[in-house]
């Protein structure tokens, strides 16, 4: 198995807990943090502005994705602009279309074409890689995110997709593929062994990285020693 300090894919934590993004940014094999609204709304975060402008003062040098939530393209891109200002790592998140199924591939193009350091996210299709790389291609330094876990829910296997989207991006120096969405620790080293560039993982999932090429008979028992312990507890009887 290969070792994790070995790994060319980076880490990215994908969150929105204050404290959380403290701790991880404390260690080096996180390398960038991105978070959305639903992840916002979650950790109970009220002030977007406010709580953007703490996060840049506890992370100021790694890439910090931010994401736009207005669903019209100009109060997007007013949103964008905004966020850009707030600091040089920050990168903004436009979604691939809005609510409405239409295209951000415009608006896309013309932040990036300004230099505003763009993620398009919430891509699931090759069409979508393909529809934005090219104008993403030869501006500043932008990500594409692809959401692997959402595919693989549908029952379909990520991996060719991701392949694929590897080759498409290839050109573009400019631009890195995000696989976004993971569900589990392998995700990590799939999306190394396809060349991906950057995966993104929730604190639960990071966490499980501490299992990585654990004993498999060790952890059979221990598994084996936490339902007896819990049957134990609950002073079942038959």
């Amino acid at each position: 198995m290969k070792d994790l300090a070995e790994l060319n894919v980076k880490l990215f934590a994908d969150g929105a807990d204050m404290a959380t993004m403290r701790q991880l940014y404390s260690n080096p094999r996180i390398q960038g943090f991105t978070t959305n609204p639903t992840l916002m709304r979650k950790a109970g975060i009220t002030n977007y502005e406010s709580f953007a402008r703490e996060v840049l003062e506890c992370i100021p040098d790694r890439p910090l994705s931010l994401e736009v939530f207005a669903d019209d393209f100009g109060e997007m891109e007013r949103q964008a602009r905004r966020l850009a200002k707030l600091g040089e790592n920050v990168y903004v998140k436009i979604p691939i279309m809005n609510t409405e199924g239409k295209s951000s591939r415009d608006l896309i193009c013309r932040l990036a074409h300004s230099g505003i350091k763009v993620n398009a996210t919430a891509l699931l299709t090759l069409e979508q890689v393909m529809e934005v790389a090219g104008v993403m291609g030869g501006g500043p330094p932008c990500y594409i995110s692809v959401f692997a876990g959402r595919i693989a829910d549908t029952g379909r296997d990520p991996i060719p997709m991701m392949s694929a989207a590897v080759e498409i991006m290839r050109p573009h120096s400019n631009l890195e593929l995000i696989w976004a969405s993971p569900r589990e620790v392998l995700n990590v080293f799939q999306a190394d062994q396809i060349g991906c560039h950057v995966i993104t993982a929730t604190s639960e999932i990071l966490k499980k990285l501490d299992l990585y090429a654990k004993d498999l008979h060790q952890y059979s028992r221990e598994t084996v020693q936490m339902f007896y312990e819990d049957a134990c507890r609950s002073a079942y009887t038959l």
